[in-house]
């Protein structure tokens, strides 16, 4: 991309509030409660309800690791809005456990324990909100400023491999291998080989 069409996004990025943002963010999960609500999400809405819920929050995650890749490779830089989107997907992802803990089994403890036993899928979903609860709660400045930078990156990897459980999580639910979770699949996994080598240590070039 040309700089200069880059610079004018970059610059029109920066007068972007981020505050707006997060009421925005709320939206396709309302949306889906609202289809849900009106008995429009067909003929197992509480599944259908879940499943939307989690697909939401593979797609803020995807949005998310695509900020650095995209200012490495077009100059576009949208990394005041990472924080944004971190906190969506999140935020979907605890929505997502909600309606399963409580909707889905109605706090059965013991079928809860037995799924994860029987459907990996579900432990794969389970760890990945495991991993993604402390960068949710480090996400603020003052726990930047408390951890130190270079803490508080390395704790922030941890959205490397949540990304992939939950892409395996998401292909193993489904079931069936549509294009649909083919294409997110593959494009986390390009987004992921982009920040690993973007992270690798360079080798000193040779003489």
């Amino acid at each position: 991309m040309a700089s200069g069409t880059a610079d004018r996004i970059n610059a029109l990025a920066k007068r972007i509030p981020t505050g707006p943002l997060y009421a925005i963010a709320l939206l396709p999960a309302a949306w889906v409660f609202l289809l849900a609500l009106q008995n429009r999400l067909g003929a197992d809405p509480m599944r259908a309800l879940e499943q939307e819920l989690g697909l939401w929050g593979l797609r803020f995650m995807i949005a998310t690791l695509a900020v650095t890749p995209l200012r490495e490779w077009t100059g576009i830089s949208l990394l005041r809005f990472r924080r944004v989107l971190g906190l969506t997907v999140f935020f979907h992802a605890c929505l997502h456990l909600c309606v399963y803990v409580a909707l889905d089994r109605q706090f059965a403890w013991a079928a809860i324990a037995g799924d994860l036993w029987k459907r990996p899928y579900i432990l794969f979903g389970m760890t990945a909100f495991v991993l993604l609860a402390p960068l949710a709660a480090t996400s603020t400045d003052n726990m930047i400023r408390r951890l130190g930078a270079a803490a508080w990156r390395s704790l922030h990897k941890l959205a490397y491999p949540a990304a992939l459980l939950i892409v395996l999580h998401q292909l193993w639910l489904v079931k069936t291998w549509t294009a649909e979770p083919l294409a997110y699949a593959a494009i986390v996994v390009i987004l992921l080989a982009a920040r690993w080598r973007s992270l690798a240590p360079r080798r000193p070039a040779r003489a």
